[in-house]
C-alpha cells in the first residue's frame, strides 16, 4: 500500500462515522514528526453547534492540547477535502509540515481554490501540499451525502 493512502484510509473512516452521525463527511487525521498518530476525527459542526467544529480544527486542537503548544512543527495532516480558508489558516499558524487531501473543492477550498490561503503573504507558514489521494472515494462519499439530502 502506498504511504499516503494508508493514512488517508483513516481519514477516510472519520468522514463515513461523519455522514453517519448526519454531518457533511469530510476526515482527518494527524500524524506527529515520526509517524505516530496524534488525533482524528470527523466533521461535528452539528452535533457541537460550533461552524468551527471542521475536521482539521478539531485534529489540531486535540494535538495542541496533548502537546501543550500552539504549534505542531514536523505534523502531517491527512483530510478527504481540500481545506477551506478557515482550516487552512489553522494549519499554517499550527505550522504543519504537510498537508495531503483527497478531493479539491472548487467552492469552498482555501488551498489551491479560492483564498488560496499558504500562497498569500500574509501567511507565515506554507506547508508541502500533496493533493488527489483518496480523491476519487472522498468525492463519492460527498456526492452520496449531498445527493440525499438536495431533491
Amino acid at each position: 500500500m502506498r504511504p499516503f493512502a494508508r493514512h488517508m484510509d483513516i481519514a477516510l473512516s472519520e468522514a463515513r462515522a461523519a455522514a453517519a452521525r448526519g454531518e457533511v463527511p469530510v476526515g482527518a487525521v494527524l500524524l506527529g514528526p515520526d509517524g505516530t498518530e496524534l488525533a482524528r476525527a470527523g466533521n461535528r459542526t452539528r452535533e457541537l453547534s460550533d461552524p468551527t467544529a471542521h475536521a482539521e480544527i478539531l485534529v489540531l486542537r486535540a494535538a495542541c492540547a496533548t502537546a501543550r503548544s500552539e504549534r505542531l512543527p514536523g505534523a502531517v495532516l491527512y483530510v478527504t477535502l481540500e481545506p477551506c480558508a478557515m482550516c487552512a489558516a489553522a494549519i499554517a499558524a499550527a505550522r504543519v509540515a504537510r498537508v495531503v487531501y483527497g478531493a479539491a473543492d472548487p467552492k469552498s477550498g482555501g488551498v489551491a481554490h479560492g483564498a488560496r490561503v499558504f500562497a498569500q503573504p500574509q501567511s507565515h507558514h506554507a506547508p508541502e501540499v500533496v493533493d488527489g489521494i483518496g480523491a476519487v472515494e472522498a468525492e463519492a462519499l460527498l456526492k452520496t451525502f449531498f445527493a440525499a439530502r438536495r431533491p
